[in-house]
């Protein structure tokens, strides 16, 4: 992707919006293909097949359910700020968001998807369902990477100041030496 020429692609009811940078051309059909293989696969290990379900039996579920429970309640927090945000407001000139869930990660959106299939998983511990889990985290990883390319040809060093306060997906950061 370096040497390639990096432009955003808008779709859908999205086309037109000057004020959106843009977004992976395979983002979404990708987002829904892991979707769909993740939720299949954690329905049938977790309820059906039982097959990689067995060390869901040596933590309690007073531990589980909190634990999924949170996850679920944050994705929807991410999800919500993020997507009334960039989808639900036009902004007149364009500048890199840095409020609501924006202060506490550059991808709130992505980071909601994650925190979903996270919650998902801690219900039943299908370490099925953690090893696509990992696939669907590196995916998020590469299209965020993607478009944080896009969004520093647009805004540039606005960018870049942003990018070094707050952390890409997981609100976890750790310190660095300068």
């Amino acid at each position: 992707m370096s040497s390639e020429n990096i432009t955003g692609h808008q779709h859908g009811r999205h086309a037109g919006r000057e004020d959106l940078t843009g977004e992976h051309r395979l983002g979404d059909m990708v987002q829904l293909i892991l979707m769909v293989v993740f939720l299949a696969v954690w329905i049938l290990d977790s309820f059906v097949l039982e097959f990689s379900t067995f060390l869901a039996v040596s933590l309690p579920s007073f531990i589980k359910w909190p634990v999924g429970i949170i996850l679920l309640v944050s994705a929807f927090y991410f999800a919500r700020s993020g997507l009334k945000i960039v989808f639900g407001e036009i902004q007149e000139s364009p500048h890199v968001i840095t409020r609501g869930a924006f202060s506490i990660v550059r991808h709130p959106i992505y980071l909601s998807a994650i925190l979903v299939y996270s919650g998902l998983f801690c219900l039943t511990i299908s370490l099925i369902s953690a090893a696509i889990l990992i696939v669907i985290i590196l995916f998020y990883w590469y299209i965020s990477r993607y478009e944080e390319k896009l969004l520093i040809n647009r805004f540039g060093d606005e960018y870049r100041n942003y990018m070094r306060k707050v952390p890409m997906l997981f609100p976890l950061r750790l310190k660095r030496d300068k």
